[in-house]
């Protein structure tokens, strides 16, 4: 369960940061609105990786629309631009 404290509450941090587990982040307001989250380590590695992995399908899904829309090139025409491009 989520915690929301005052970002105030970070004078005594010790007691802030007890209350931070994984699935359990601390959310910090500053004058009433949410402003900053303090999350453990190994669910903020989850949040990257799964951004990441989003971004990725994301750009996969752009090339693969981009291909029906604007037709495929071929292979052969792929190896041509790179070989042509060689120093």
């Amino acid at each position: 369960m989520a915690v929301i404290r005052p970002v105030s509450d970070l004078r005594n941090y010790n007691t802030v940061l007890n209350q931070v587990a994984e699935g359990s982040p601390v959310y910090l307001t500053v004058n009433g609105r949410g402003r900053y989250t303090i999350r453990d380590i190994a669910e903020d590695e989850v949040f990257e990786k799964t951004r990441a992995m989003l971004r990725l399908m994301c750009d996969l899904n752009d090339g693969r629309r981009s291909g029906e829309e604007e037709g495929y090139v071929s292979s052969e025409d792929v190896r041509a631009l790179f070989h042509n491009k060689r120093p």
